[in-house]
């Protein structure tokens, strides 16, 4: 079968090159050899020195120049696939987007820890970082009790489950609030005391400090972001990279201002209690 498409190829071959197959036949390949060299030529020499050895070494001559003229072929396209421009990300929206998403995070723990202060005024927030130990496992208080603001003096501490009323109990009166639950059918219920001159004084100081902490939070933000379109400067127009770092900027202003006004809004709910 190899045999009979070789043959083929050849005939087809020699018939482009107007070759009479009788030369094929003829006991001297040299008129064979001279015609092939004047016809290669002629065609600019892709198939010279492939016809030593008669039809067969014809084929393989030819099989192996178009193998190659393919490969040639890929090559160039890739080489014209190399020639891509590459275009540099623009990372000044994604910098201001991390920086924000960091900025709101500090806020969001803020305002956990001024909620776990405790004011002359009942907050259901009160107990949320209250820890109870149930069964050997420790869980927020929030997990397994609903807590309710009777008045504003008065919590009421109502368990999913009765039998966990003494645990509940245990881990408030052993919090820093200074409460004294006591038993009210299936819930407890827990007065909020006035605060004393030291106490307001004390909150107030862990208010400052809880908004110190925040602000150097926002502006670590600030400099990672300010850092991160400096290192990419290079590959950002002069007035892209100012115009980014005055959105920094000002988004900076904007988080500070409001850690401010959070604080004192607590500080003044602590000190007017």
């Amino acid at each position: 079968m190899a045999m009979s498409m070789r043959r083929a190829f050849t005939a087809r071959i020699l018939s482009l090159y107007r070759i009479p197959r009788s030369s094929l036949s003829s006991s001297s390949s040299r008129p064979l050899h001279n015609l092939l060299r004047v016809e290669t030529a002629t065609y600019g020499g892709s198939f010279r020195g492939c016809f030593q050895g008669g039809p067969d070494r014809l084929w393989l001559g030819i099989h192996a120049e178009s193998r190659r003229g393919f490969a040639k072929g890929r090559k160039s396209r890739d080489d014209e696939g190399s020639d891509t421009v590459q275009v540099a990300p623009d990372i000044g929206p994604a910098a201001k987007s991390a920086a924000a998403s960091q900025m709101e995070a500090a806020m969001v723990a803020l305002s956990r820890d001024l909620s776990k202060l405790r004011t002359g005024r009942a907050s259901p927030g009160m107990l949320d970082h209250i820890i109870v130990e149930v069964s050997g496992a420790k869980v927020p208080l929030s997990h397994i009790a609903v807590v309710s603001v009777l008045d504003s003096k008065t919590l009421s501490v109502m368990p999913y489950d009765a039998n966990t009323l003494k645990e509940l109990e245990k881990a408030i009166v052993s919090s820093p609030l200074g409460l004294n639950p006591t038993v009210d059918g299936q819930r407890l219920l827990a007065s909020v005391p006035r605060l004393t001159k030291e106490h307001v004084q004390a909150m107030c100081k862990l208010v400052n400090k809880s908004s110190e902490d925040v602000k150097q939070s926002i502006r670590r933000a600030r400099q990672k972001a300010l850092d991160t379109i400096k290192k990419a400067s290079s590959s950002i127009p002069k007035d892209d990279v100012k115009r980014l770092e005055k959105e920094i900027e000002e988004l900076t202003k904007k988080f500070v201002k409001s850690a401010d006004d959070v604080c004192k809004a607590k500080e003044k709910e602590i000190s007017g209690s």
